[in-house]
């Protein structure tokens, strides 16, 4: 029989989710979900996790959990097609790490590049929360509780999914073919590998205040995207302009499709022909900025409507993942009881463990 196509994926709820979440990601996991390609997609909400750099802030993890739902919602997940949870609601994964930390060393996680440069980010250097720093091993559990055959995620995330296929590989070695090996699949798109900040930072950040959110309004939108950095050295409209780290033409690459020249700028037939034009001067970058608002308000137009619709009946959107959760927790114990079977800790739905210590001691 052919093994399950199954997706797994999800977002750490600490704050709404933004522009860099959707072109990095839920674009893509909702044309999965609808592609008939997959079997099974779960997408959660990796609260557990919030919580290992947001221990003494848990109202802001709670708070955001269902941000981070209605965004999903309003991005076209759809309870349907994809089973949608919460991380915490699943106990089957801590009992999962903490069998799997013991496959995995201390300089294994410290040379993992993603929880490096996690660590940094946070200042952590000094004193990193035990929880914080065995991610990988966590992200591993989340994995493999639902047999993930696949997980789309961008390339920043690709140091963990190879631990988590290195975790699945020494498991399996020592106690027989058990668990599931992933594998990764990125955006097809390079540049929503990783889109900067409205300011030309590396990292879309809350705290950076350099994000466009999903629910930001029209207003909003269109505030953020004319203050938006683009080359520091393109000073009048005739000067020749730069379009490598100018974040105006990396948005219009994640984000610009040949029609839209046909909506919104008719003046060119393409892309590469606005690149050229500024590159080589006489384009200003209020005119640039003027297309790409237009473009972003046309992609998040219907997000928003949606996301306020679903606004209307909160209760629905707790009920619906609670009916997530359940199913979730149903398949991670599916996973869990093969995991200790394999473990030979499963001692007492093993009756030929009890026939044979039976044997054992009636012999003596």
């Amino acid at each position: 029989m052919a093994k399950e196509k199954i997706i797994l994926t999800g977002d750490r709820p600490t704050g709404r989710l933004h522009i860099g979440h959707y072109v990095g990601s839920l674009r893509r996991r909702v044309e999965l979900q609808n592609s008939g390609l997959y079997d099974k997609t779960f997408v959660f909400i990796a609260d557990a996790q919030a919580l290992t750099d947001n221990m003494e802030n848990p109202e802001k993890v709670r708070q955001n959990v269902i941000e981070v739902a209605l965004d999903y919602l309003a991005c076209g997940l759809d309870p349907a097609k994809s089973t949608i949870f919460i991380q915490s609601q699943i106990p089957e994964l801590c009992e999962l790490t903490f069998y799997y930390m013991d496959l995995v060393t201390v300089s294994r996680l410290q040379r993992n590049p993603t929880v490096k440069t996690e660590i940094q980010m946070r200042n952590f250097e000094t004193s990193i929360p035990v929880g914080f720093f065995t991610y990988p091993i966590s992200q591993a559990a989340d994995i493999t509780a639902f047999r993930a055959t696949t997980v789309p995620v961008g390339e920043d995330q690709e140091p963990m999914i190879e631990q988590a296929r290195e975790i699945v590989r020494r498991f399996n070695f020592i106690y027989g073919d058990t668990l599931v090996e992933p594998e990764i699949l990125l955006p097809d798109n390079a540049a929503c590998l990783r889109l900067p900040g409205t300011d030309g930072k590396a990292k879309m950040s809350k705290s950076l205040g350099n994000c466009i959110y999903l629910s930001d309004t029209a207003d909003e939108v269109q505030k953020k995207v004319k203050s938006m950095y683009t080359d520091p050295d393109h000073l009048r409209v005739q000067d020749p302009g730069k379009i490598e780290g100018n974040t105006v033409f990396t948005y219009l690459d994640a984000f610009c499709r040949p029609e839209h020249f046909e909506r919104y700028l008719p003046d060119y037939p393409s892309l590469e022909e606005l690149k050229a034009h500024y590159q080589r001067g006489g384009l200003g970058d209020m005119k640039v900025k003027g297309f790409l608002n237009n473009i972003m308000q046309e992609t998040l137009e219907p997000i928003r409507n949606r996301r306020k619709e679903f606004e209307k009946d909160i209760p629905a959107i707790y009920d619906m993942l609670k009916k997530g959760c359940e199913a979730a927790r149903e398949t991670a114990a599916a996973t869990l009881d093969d995991v200790r079977r394999a473990m030979k800790i499963n001692y007492f739905d093993d009756a030929e463990l009890i026939a044979e210590q039976v044997k054992k001691f009636s012999a003596e």
